[in-house]
């Protein structure tokens, strides 16, 4: 038997060391070092998949031809949207997402819907399992078929015989290549697999989609390198508790990653939103201070979502006490210093909560003003009017900053039914049917708003 050797490689990068360091000298990475094993026959196994590779032609520029496979209809709208059509033949697809979230159940009704005969291997339940699931969501495919399989090799031999047109690995991290001298979920493994479903990919044209796990700061587990080698990486979100989940794309070749895909999750599987807005506003109460609507731009898709805030006032000097849910931790923080220097209200002695309601998470900075107001107002018990709309980023000198297709927001907010909007001073013209107030700074959009 080869004689194993114990390294430290890297999961960012790959490279081996022979001993432990805080810092990966290969690409700076800190606290990336992992344990490991070696053993004399890995570089050949990492390579023996390049003979599949015909050798490589230089060619001009201009000789190079820019027409590739188109993308092939998922009938998934929501997942169609994300992709800029559908699957492309010959791509490798990285779906993530934490454990629960429904990565499998959609996985389940892509293969179903696809119309084209598909293989799914499934290397963490049994085949038994997943026909269980098939049945709750009333999938029935003659073309999807199923291999409760570890093994690279074995995986590639049911490839050989079925020849299908998708190929599903469920996961990544779970399959094993018994030439590689490593554990399984080992760095040395996912790479050394994922290098090898590539080049299978595209030596066979064959549309490959693998699940990756996550870590439990929300990234993809496993070297970086399987980032960097497959054509496009899904990150699939949301909370467990609430029925939303969201799809987005972190890298993809052949289209926008800024493209947001909407579900929700029911009994009978997943379900596209259409119009997301209507589902987040839905059960929303008006009149109640701390409360306020926000248009906000998911990739070429305004949402109008709530934001709430909470305050309690402190005594006997206890620090006062911020919690955000959805919301960067770091804005808010900001957010309050601008209030009580710039729009002198007092915040200091107020916990604070503020929370986005559906369980979404937002990250543009276009959401500012209308976080600031919902503080004031849950502050000053005064409800803002249930007809208004709050646009703009606030700027560490209390100014109110020009956001992206303000336009686009306002035109959702009239359709909704909403009648005003505060807008930095700024913005384009007028939308039909919306009132619009203009601001230069956020002094001025709580005396707009009726809190000053």
């Amino acid at each position: 038997m080869a004689k194993l050797k114990l390294i430290h490689r890297c999961t960012d990068c790959g490279s081996a060391h022979p001993k432990w360091s805080g810092r990966c000298v290969t690409c700076g990475a800190w606290n990336s070092l992992v344990e490991d094993v070696e053993g004399p026959d890995e570089k050949v196994s990492l390579a023996a998949g390049l003979a599949l590779v015909p050798p490589g032609e230089a060619k001009p520029i201009n000789d190079i031809s820019t027409h590739l496979g188109g993308p092939v209809s998922t009938h998934i709208a929501e997942l169609d949207r994300v992709l800029g059509g559908g699957l492309v033949p010959g791509s490798v697809t990285l779906l993530g997402g934490e454990p629960g979230i429904g990565k499998s159940t959609l996985l389940l009704q892509l293969l179903a819907s696809s119309n084209r005969k598909c293989l799914y291997v499934t290397a963490e339940e049994s085949a038994q399992q997943v026909k269980l699931r098939a049945d709750r969501l009333g999938v029935n495919s003659p073309d999807l078929w199923l291999l409760s399989e570890m093994s690279l090799a074995n995986i590639l031999r049911s490839v050989d015989e079925l020849k299908p047109d998708v190929l599903v690995v469920d996961s990544i991290q779970t399959v094993v290549d018994p030439e590689l001298g490593s554990t399984p979920g080992s760095v040395v493994q996912v790479r050394g697999c994922a290098h090898r479903l590539v080049q299978e990919a595209k030596h066979r044209d064959l549309t490959v989609v693998i699940v990756g796990h996550v870590t439990k700061e929300g990234g993809l587990a496993g070297p970086r390198v399987l980032e960097h080698v497959v054509d496009t990486v899904l990150s699939f979100e949301g909370e467990r508790h609430h029925a939303l989940r969201l799809l987005r794309a972190a890298k993809h070749r052949f289209g926008p990653t800024n493209e947001l895909g909407l579900f929700e999750m029911t009994e009978e599987g997943l379900i596209g939103v259409p119009d997301a807005s209507q589902l987040f506003l839905n059960d929303r109460r008006t009149g109640v201070p701390g409360s306020v609507v926000v248009p906000t731009i998911e990739g070429h898709r305004p949402l109008l979502v709530e934001v709430q805030a909470l305050t309690n006032k402190t005594s006997g000097g206890v620090p006062a006490r911020r919690s955000a849910q959805g919301l960067d931790p770091g804005r808010l923080a900001l957010l309050l210093a601008v209030i009580e220097r710039r729009a002198r209200v007092e915040v200091h002695t107020h916990e604070v909560y503020a929370s986005v309601v559906g369980g979404v998470k937002l990250t543009e900075p276009g959401t500012d003003l209308g976080l600031c107001l919902a503080i004031v107002s849950a502050i000053s018990n005064k409800p803002l009017p249930s007809d208004l709309v709050v646009i703009g980023e606030v700027g560490l000198a209390g100014e109110v900053r020009q956001v992206s297709q303000i336009q686009r927001r306002l035109t959702e907010a009239a359709r909704l039914g909403f009648a005003r909007a505060i807008v930095p001073a700024s913005a384009p013209a007028k939308t039909e049917g919306l009132s619009v107030m203009r601001v230069g700074t956020l002094s001025e959009a709580l005396a707009h708003a009726g809190l000053n």
